[in-house]
């Protein structure tokens, strides 16, 4: 399957592109100006870590041993891809070098999607020491039991094509516990915290919609005796369930936006469209075409409501991972269990197909199971490191911006434009600090 090959190097090129520069530029965007670069470091540093981390453990925790049933695999089986083969064959599949590279651009984007529920506030050291902790202890055995073969992959027989609990609802639940341990932005519900620039927002949800076909339809995995025949009509299925729900979210969350707010906004576009996306992920080799836009709409309109309840909760969910990454996924995840058809793929039918209760309780079991796994890790690893390095910068540099406090420059020449413009002179300590980053850039 010379064809599948060429294929799988485009989808992991684009699950890559989703981490650099989509999500960067979405989350970068929705940040305020002094701190777009730290928001964008963020996503760039969470990838060269779990890279890393993936080839010399990530791989062989997650997916060694498969089948053995265990909660977690062994990090040492094929420590270094040591034992995988770096050939691409017809019957390694999963196994080869470009198998291990495309749950490699997985492991970064899940991780990178966290870094939206704590913008603002964090020191770049603590996050680079969160990296790979959390991947260690929450997204490894999570995908193990999921895809590897472990523990609740035999107790369950749950559908999840290509990361509703491994990515979304993982990366969900630890962005709200790491909003709770670390708390609230300085001026978070008395100052308007608004996005600094959707255009860069609405390039980014863009480059995430094209590279979620590499994240969806490249997540094919061979159960018939006729592989290029199953290559052929599911890739063309999961396509086409993605494409449509997420048009379908999109326009659902617009359509409340206008109810609850009286307008349609562009960011609620950009953010209808990952909500459709985030609940998809699990469900387009599941659903059928209908079942697809069902969830999509769902998915838009209730991840819409869902957003706005981090104020009338107090959680500065900065960039609102929970109310998109979480709600979504488990939306997705769930729904399965009632609008699964044996006609699609994944070859269940659920609730709505005569299929009883089972497939709902699969899905719910395995949503509930990522919940608790990644809350009480996130929480164990995140105190450790608030009492230990700490998270959070000081309060006056948050005042003035986390980009100069943390990397020495900034996005924007504010003091130079405001100058040229004759919109005032700048404050003392923002034309201080322009002039010390100018003198490191001469």
């Amino acid at each position: 399957m010379d064809g599948y090959y060429a294929f799988m190097l485009v989808a992991t090129a684009l699950v890559l592109m989703m981490t650099i520069p989509a999500l960067a530029l979405f989350y970068g965007g929705m940040s305020r100006s002094k701190s777009v670069l730290n928001m964008m470091m963020m996503s760039y540093v969470a990838f060269a870590v779990a890279a890393i981390v993936f080839v010399l453990w990530g791989w062989s925790e997650g997916w060694s041993g498969i089948g053995n049933g265990k909660l977690i695999g062994n990090p040492f089986d094929l420590f270094g891809l040591d034992g995988v083969d770096w050939h691409a064959t017809a019957d390694s599949t999963g196994s080869s070098y470009v198998g291990v590279l495309f749950q490699l651009t997985f492991a970064a984007i899940t991780v990178a999607l966290i870094s939206g529920a704590i913008a603002d506030r964090v020191k770049l050291s603590s996050w680079i020491v969160f990296v790979p902790l959390w991947l260690t202890l929450c997204y490894f055995p999570i995908a193990h039991n999921t895809w590897g073969g472990g523990w609740l992959y035999s107790h369950l027989s749950q559908q999840d094509y290509a990361g509703g609990t491994v990515v979304h609802i993982n990366a969900g639940i630890a962005g709200g516990v790491l909003a709770l341990l670390i708390g609230k932005r300085v001026g978070f519900g008395k100052e308007p915290m608004r996005p600094h620039n959707l255009t860069l927002t609405m390039i980014g949800a863009g480059l995430l919609w094209f590279g979620w076909y590499g994240f969806n339809v490249g997540s094919i995995v061979f159960t018939s005796d006729d592989p290029t025949a199953q290559f052929m009509s599911e890739t063309g299925f999961t396509f086409m369930n993605t494409t449509i729900a997420t048009c379908a979210a999109m326009l659902g969350w617009l359509l409340m936006e206008r109810i609850l707010h009286g307008k349609a906004t562009s960011l609620g576009a950009a953010s209808g469209i990952v909500a459709g996306l985030v609940a998809i992920t699990p469900s387009c080799g599941a659903v059928s075409l209908v079942g697809a836009i069902a969830i999509g709409a769902i998915a838009g309109i209730v991840c819409a409501w869902a957003v706005g309840l981090k104020y009338r909760f107090g959680l500065d969910d900065s960039l609102d991972v929970v109310g998109v990454h979480l709600v979504g996924g488990v939306i997705g995840t769930v729904l399965i269990g009632f609008l699964s058809t044996a006609a699609a793929p994944g070859g269940i039918d659920g609730l709505f197909y005569g299929g009883g209760w089972k497939s709902l309780g699969d899905q719910a079991g395995a949503a509930g199971f990522t919940i608790l796994w990644t809350g009480v890790f996130t929480t164990i690893i995140g105190l450790a490191i608030k009492y230990t390095l700490g998270w959070r910068i000081s309060e006056e540099d948050e005042v003035e911006g986390i980009d100069f406090a943390e990397h020495g420059e900034t996005a924007y020449d504010l003091a130079r434009d405001l100058g040229s413009f004759g919109g005032g002179s700048p404050t003392p300590s923002v034309l201080a600090k322009n002039t010390v980053s100018e003198g490191a850039n001469a």
